[in-house]
């Protein structure tokens, strides 16, 4: 495990800062951009804020292998006295999946002069305007297309730059530094996700294709990112905890693990064990054992001990068919992690609810066999032969 984690999961901590510096550079010049030619078509339409929120593994202390994928929120802004009112979406397959639909609530009513916007931004759902995340991610591929030339012509002597996007994803920024100004010559591939502000560092961002089936009017439903209230439970932990400890140190193994083990599956499981197994399943069972405590148990030397509980700990939720979310509906998280009203008042969200029995169950069952089998997954599928870039769900 410990060669695992040196030679192919630990990330280089000089390497990985200056990419982080080198794609936030980068990011603030296309939102920059952005944000300026956005004032341009008038106050009834969307734009940018003008900042980003940095999310994820690499911001987290936590990611694997090459830092070279990045994830980003960018926050948009409503026209003026238009708010965001969220609630969580009902109908078949909807309750308890942890998706949302935003309402608009103007402060002067609805009128007339709104309507363009509700045209090219809106859906209607039981006779009331609900934002799209659809249109409103069309929009937003589109808007960062037209700036890329502003930002491509700024960074010329630093790096390539170019903008990918795949119907119903959030677009990709692909970075390629061509000059010494990076010490590591990697390429980079920034998601950018719009995102919606609520207040309290929570946002609405849009629902991935793999999110839950809706009847209806899939493209009004969004999923709450609650990033910053995980990263300040993180540091919070680091507080608490001891000085080495190995909780962050288990999460990468586990990915890795997991990764491997995904090599020897075949389809359709393999794709299912990714998701099922995803990075936020996995932090959100590291996130729960950690706070039944103790702490002073996470010291480095009792590695293998926290692994192998963190592993039970997974196929217990897997036979349950149940892992909920750590923060809606969730009332007792420490007095120190300071939760806004909107997340301790929302439904409880079952994390493992898209998924049926027989696949929870042979997931089960193979993250058992993996970590029992640790020693001979990680000789195998570490040879050269399988050895590839695992493909991103």
């Amino acid at each position: 495990l410990e060669s695992l984690y040196a030679r192919q999961l630990r990330l280089s901590p000089h390497v990985l800062g200056h990419s982080k510096a080198h794609v936030g550079r980068v990011v603030a010049e296309l939102v920059r951009a952005a944000k300026a030619q956005g004032l341009q078509p008038g106050p009834l339409a969307l734009s940018l804020r003008g900042d980003f929120v940095r999310v994820g593994s690499a911001y987290e202390q936590h990611k694997v292998r090459s830092p070279d994928r990045f994830d980003v929120l960018v926050p948009l802004r409503l026209p003026p006295r238009l708010e965001p009112r969220p609630r969580g979406a009902d109908g078949p397959g909807l309750c308890g999946s942890g998706a949302f639909v935003c309402g608009l609530r103007a402060r002067t009513g609805w009128p007339r002069q709104y309507r363009p916007f509700a045209e090219g931004f809106c859906v209607e759902l039981q006779g009331r305007c609900h934002l799209s995340s659809g249109l409103v991610l069309r929009w937003f591929q589109g808007h960062l297309q037209r700036c890329l030339g502003a930002v491509r012509y700024r960074l010329r002597e630093r790096c390539r730059v170019s903008l990918s996007a795949l119907p119903g994803r959030p677009p990709t920024l692909h970075i390629l530094p061509c000059s010494d100004y990076v010490c590591c010559h990697i390429s980079m591939a920034v998601r950018l996700i719009p995102a919606i502000p609520l207040g309290d560092a929570l946002y609405l961002v849009t629902l991935p294709p793999e999110g839950p089936p809706a009847a209806a009017a899939p493209e009004a439903l969004w999923v709450l990112n609650t990033s910053r209230q995980e990263q300040r439970l993180l540091s919070w932990l680091k507080e608490q905890a001891p000085a080495a400890s190995c909780h962050l140190k288990c999460l990468q193994i586990l990915k890795g693990l997991r990764d491997l083990r995904r090599q020897g599956l075949e389809e359709p499981f393999g794709s299912q064990w990714g998701r099922v197994l995803s990075s936020y399943v996995l932090k959100t069972a590291l996130f729960s054992l950690l706070l039944r405590g103790p702490l002073e148990a996470w010291d480095d030397r009792f590695l293998v001990e926290r692994l192998e509980d963190l592993v039970l700990y997974l196929r217990d939720c897997l036979r349950k068919q149940a892992l909920m979310h750590l923060f809606l509906g969730n009332g007792s998280l420490p007095e120190a992690v300071a939760l806004p009203r909107f997340l301790k008042e929302a439904a409880p969200v079952n994390l493992l609810a898209a998924f049926d029995g027989p696949t929870l169950d042979l997931a089960a069952f193979q993250l058992i066999n993996t970590w029992i089998q640790a020693p001979h997954v990680i000789r195998m599928y570490s040879s050269p032969r399988y050895l590839r870039p695992v493909p991103t769900p």
